[in-house]
């Protein structure tokens, strides 16, 4: 989904900062060894093996941040813990496991359209065409995206961002960076996810043109919600079976990155959680 915490920044001044922010780390991604990195199954959830090798085959003195980094990702883990650990224990408890599918199938399909537009600017045509049969047939049969009635007729899902798009281009994710309450990510990915994606989201522009700001921010909200209520096992997985909970985070999340840009073809990995949410912003005035 890219529909997310988009309310934490807004208007003309939030894509000016952001892209100023990050700008000047776009290119200086460097080479990384992420084929030497392993995810290993654990117990129904997700353990790097041997967090401390991992963490220096992946790093490559990618994470000059780090200090500030670990700082804002304990304050998430505050925010999570404090927040939105009870609200997502009470709908995971409460809400039968059918009924939140559906949810979660209609959001999906409301990131639809920037799949297609980046699928197209992939050169990835035949993906494209999976993309929009996927959506005209759940938007239609599928009661507005709550029924994957595509994923039964052979269109399988797949989700595309502006941050794969650039890595396909050939951008380097710049340096590692923890950003509040969002999570991790990279000058490539901020800016393709926070400030691009939302041109491509025709319900934003939408909610924008008749000024339904509450709506907009309610949608956001639930999204991240929904997200978070489907990995918090996962990642309570992972925290467990973690010697440092920060580096393995970071790798699993470069893997994951690593891995939707090449399509799932250049590494060997078990499915890895969202571990951060995707992002979409509001439209400049």
């Amino acid at each position: 989904m890219t529909r997310k915490w988009g309310w934490v920044l807004t208007g003309r001044f939030r894509n000016f900062a952001v892209g100023a922010i990050f700008a000047a780390g776009l290119f200086l991604g460097t080479a990384q060894a992420d084929d030497q990195a392993r995810v290993l199954s654990y117990q129904g959830g997700l353990i790097a093996q041997s967090d401390i090798q991992l963490s220096q085959a992946d790093d490559n003195g990618n994470d000059p941040l780090e200090s500030m980094n670990r700082a804002i990702f304990s304050f998430n883990e505050g925010v999570q813990e404090g927040l939105l650990r009870p609200i997502v224990n009470t709908y995971n408890s409460t809400v039968p496991a059918t009924g939140r599918q559906a949810l979660k199938n209609m959001f999906d399909n409301l990131s639809s359209p920037i799949t297609f537009v980046n699928d197209v600017l992939q050169f990835e045509f035949e993906r494209a065409l999976v993309t929009f049969m996927r959506t005209f047939l759940n938007t239609t049969v599928g009661m507005a995206g709550m029924v994957d009635m595509a994923s039964e007729m052979g269109f399988q899902k797949h989700s595309e961002d502006f941050g794969q798009t650039l890595g396909v281009w050939g951008v380097g994710e710049g340096f590692y960076v923890v950003l509040p309450i969002l999570g991790p990510s990279n000058p490539r990915d901020a800016i393709g996810r926070l400030l691009i994606d939302s041109y491509f989201d025709p319900l934003g522009y939408y909610l924008d043109n008749v000024d339904a700001d509450e709506v907009d921010l309610a949608l956001d909200v639930v999204d991240g919600l929904l997200e978070y209520a489907d990995v918090v096992e996962e990642l309570d997985q992972i925290k467990k079976t973690s010697v440092d909970y920060y580096a393995a985070i970071r790798s699993l999340y470069r893997q994951k990155r690593n891995a939707e840009i090449s399509n799932g073809q250049n590494l060997d990995l078990p499915p890895i959680p969202d571990l951060a949410p995707e992002i979409r912003s509001e439209l400049p005035a």
